[in-house]
């Protein structure tokens, strides 16, 4: 199982060292993927502007967005455009994982209505396939394939269809590796009948705190982000690792459940967070 990891986007205090520098410490660090978070009323850093940025100091590592509200990019062509671009910039490496969210306060201020989050939703897969396809003069091409590597989330059979018909994987969310487990059979069931060949990709997410005060912080940076979500935001902070024994214990609770890449989201800018993750998911 690849392990990858988040750049600290939505936490409070994030500059240009929790991009850049982040970005630097997890390549060197051996990390399979660098990951964003999305929202739009929140005092976070964009999420594909910030993988440009980390693109522009990194070599191997993936840049991946687990995930982007695609509905929310009303405009598909530009939407289309700027991960291709990313795409060949980065040669390759750039990841779109996209599903529709659910804040209301994200697809107001988008002037979006979240009642056709779904259709409209459908029909930008179908509008990005053909744009990287070649259709229409809008380029630049991906860089290698019809498309850059895409990830589909959500939890309903629909989403599951999606996956088989437009992606390269699916991206599960964070809710724990149990959840992982009894949901992935009925993935690679709509692969399987939508005839695609092999198993589809499967990237899951979880969030870590590590070194002084690793409670307090992801109590804090967690609380903050999921504040809208009444009961669920008290399972996301019990369900986050909290010291290196959680965070292996978090890692081999994914491998188990059959996760192809687990990318862990940090609580804290400090970089230092980079290499005490690297000691505990690599031994070094």
């Amino acid at each position: 199982m690849d392990i990858g990891i988040g750049l600290p986007t939505t936490v409070a205090g994030v500059d240009r060292a929790g991009i850049v520098d982040w970005a630097r410490r997890a390549e060197a660090a051996g990390f399979s993927s660098l990951g964003t978070i999305d929202r739009l009323v929140y005092d976070n850093y964009e999420s594909l502007i910030s993988l440009a940025a980390a693109a522009a100091v990194t070599d191997r590592i993936r840049l991946l967005t687990d995930i982007l509200i695609a509905p929310l990019h009303t405009n598909t062509a530009l939407l289309a455009k700027q991960v291709a671009t990313i795409d060949r910039l980065s040669e390759g490496r750039m990841v779109l994982g996209v599903a529709v969210g659910g804040r209301p306060d994200d697809y107001a201020a988008s002037e979006v209505d979240p009642g056709r989050r779904g259709r409209l939703f459908d029909a930008q897969l179908a509008r990005l396939t053909s744009i990287w396809a070649g259709e229409g003069g809008i380029g630049p091409a991906p860089f290698a394939g019809p498309r850059p590597q895409l990830l589909i989330g959500g939890n309903q059979v629909r989403s599951f269809a999606r996956v088989a018909r437009y992606a390269d994987g699916w991206t599960s969310g964070g809710g724990g590796p149990a959840a992982l487990a009894a949901t992935l059979p009925a993935v690679r069931q709509a692969w399987s009948e939508a005839g695609r060949e092999g198993s589809p990709r499967t990237v899951s997410l979880g969030y870590f705190g590590l070194g002084d005060g690793a409670a307090a912080g992801i109590a804090r940076s967690l609380g903050d982000y999921y504040a809208f979500a009444g009961p669920y935001r008290d399972m996301v902070i019990d369900g986050a690792a909290a010291g290196p024994d959680a965070v292996r214990a978090l890692i081999d609770g994914y491998l188990a459940a059959g996760a192809d890449e687990l990318v862990l989201f940090p609580t804290s800018v400090d970089p230092a967070q980079v290499d005490l993750l690297a000691e505990v998911a690599f031994g070094r």
